[in-house]
């Protein structure tokens, strides 16, 4: 086995970072043969694809999903949190082609793609196959929300060949054909971090919602009532499934506990002390050093996105009895002084109050140095282990389901319907009814409801938003609505082409 997974890791790398060479090729190809690996082996490979839906987050999939929006930024602190400028660029949308922290995503994105693919090369049993293909059409979606176009191979593919490469269009195509056609090898129901049904028409649901845009140029494009037509029979099929409900405690989901939770339809499994992924970094991210436990001291939300909720809204502040208990701290934005275990204002480095402000400057100094910004506390800690946490990183939940339902009943005329669902969101999260919904209404709610699920960015250009100026960023150009490539990743696939404008 250990043989078998150093040669998977090398074939990634090898594919991903294109260190390529016909002598190494041929030696890979030669190391292990589609007969040397047996159904113990790809039960154990597929264990492994399924945790590089860990590193995702560990990677750090909210510097472009949510840093690139309105609801986070990272303030330069002093000498902290500066990295020549490169936080600044995303929440400003200034980046260029060789931005680490753009080219690193697509690193782990293709990375585990490639994964997929070299898993399908040898004999699996239909649902081993069937999940396999499912992170593989995740990844494409993801890759190809981000970057418009895609590196693929088939299956057992010579390494010496390059990739070939899907448009926006085929790609999406590609996605929905591979989760319609493998619907009847996945479990109906099943431990939340496996590939289920439900988590294949999560996926549906999401492709055919935003199929048209992703098809375009991210500009010009209008809603296929037929594709909206697909997302409620998706969103339908898992609502009427009786499998998934809202939690009345909105931050259990996201708590060291949440593989409990209702809301649930996919997520990344994490096990504490053994394989944390990198949730932990949610927390740390954002926890001032004084803090429990102590943090980095980075990044916050903007006030707009704080002032968008009502006063009693769960989702905006919550608490999480042993998280409370051990460390003072409350879930959801983190506002005003900040409190230890035992209820004692806690103070910043300077001895000033520990007071999280609403004005959070993208360069902070002076008095507020450490303590602008109000903070996300989402992912709550796992004091039981900190640094290798519980909580399982949520890709698709069932609040989801709901606004994409009515997402696409407003957008083909149902604004009724659509209004109804929303209410009954909010009512559960302690809001008050809405008597209209708009698009702007519904652009809203996803963020109250989805803030730090890497959500923010995929919605705001569904909906015509992400160029607008926001706190501290201008109109942008419209190249920002794709990602670029690195001179070394067009380099390594002369298939690939550099998205317009980089």
């Amino acid at each position: 086995m250990k043989n078998i997974l150093k040669f998977l890791a090398v074939f990634i790398a090898i594919t991903v970072l294109s260190i390529g060479c016909t002598d190494l090729d041929e030696t890979l190809e030669d190391r292990l043969t589609k007969d040397q690996v047996t159904a113990a082996n790809v039960s154990d490979l597929l264990t492994e694809l399924y945790k590089t839906l860990n590193d995702v987050d560990g990677s750090g999939a909210d510097i472009i999903y949510e840093h690139t929006t309105d609801v986070l930024i990272a303030p330069t602190r002093g000498g902290d949190w500066d990295d020549n400028g490169a936080w600044r660029a995303l929440h400003q949308h200034k980046w260029d082609s060789e931005h680490s922290g753009i080219g690193g995503r697509y690193q782990t994105y293709t990375a585990g793609l490639f994964s997929a693919i070299d898993l399908l090369q040898y004999e699996t049993t239909a649902q081993q196959e069937a999940e396999a293909r499912f992170i593989r059409a995740l990844y494409i979606f993801w890759i190809t929300d981000g970057w418009g176009q895609v590196a693929m191979r088939d299956p057992g593919a010579a390494l010496s060949e390059d990739p070939y490469v899907l448009s926006g269009a085929e790609a999406i195509d590609f996605v929905i054909s591979e989760c319609e056609s493998i619907m009847s090898s996945l479990p109906a129901n099943d431990s939340p971090w496996v590939a289920t049904q439900a988590a294949a028409q999560a996926l549906l649901a999401k492709a055919y919602l935003n199929k048209d845009v992703l098809s375009s140029d991210r500009q010009t494009f209008s809603f296929s009532a037929d594709n909206m037509s697909q997302v409620i029979s998706n969103c339908d099929a898992i609502i009427n499934s009786g499998n998934y409900a809202l939690e009345s405690d909105y931050f259990m989901t996201f708590s060291a506990q949440n593989e409990n939770s209702k809301e649930i339809i996919f997520s990344a499994r994490n096990t504490r002390g053994i394989e944390s992924g990198g949730v932990q970094g949610r927390y740390y991210s954002v926890l001032h050093y004084n803090q429990k436990p102590s943090g980095w001291n980075g990044f916050t939300t903007l006030a707009d996105f704080y002032d968008s909720f009502e006063e009693n809204d769960t989702r905006r502040h919550g608490e999480v009895a042993d998280v409370k208990a051990a460390s003072g701290l409350d879930a959801g934005l983190l506002y005003g002084q900040q409190y230890d275990e035992n209820g004692t204002a806690l103070e910043d480095r300077a001895g000033n109050p520990l007071f999280f402000t609403k004005e959070s400057p993208i360069v902070s100094s002076g008095a507020t140095l450490e303590t602008s910004g109000i903070r996300i506390m989402k992912y709550t800690p796992d004091y039981e282990n900190v640094d290798s946490p519980e909580n399982d990183l949520v890709h698709f939940r069932y609040s989801d389901i709901l606004l994409m339902k009515a997402e696409a009943l407003l957008r083909t005329g149902d604004s009724a319907g659509a209004l109804v669902i929303v209410n009954q969101l909010r009512s559960v999260r302690n809001a008050s009814e809405l008597s209209s919904i708009t698009e702007d209404v519904l652009l809203a709610e996803r963020a109250r409801e989805l803030y730090g699920e890497n959500w923010r960015r995929n919605d705001l250009i569904r909906f015509g938003k992400y160029l607008d100026s926001w706190d501290q960023k201008e109109a942008s150009d419209a190249k920002y609505l794709l990602f670029p490539f690195s001179a070394s990743q067009i380099a390594s696939n002369p298939n690939l082409v550099q998205n317009p404008g980089y």
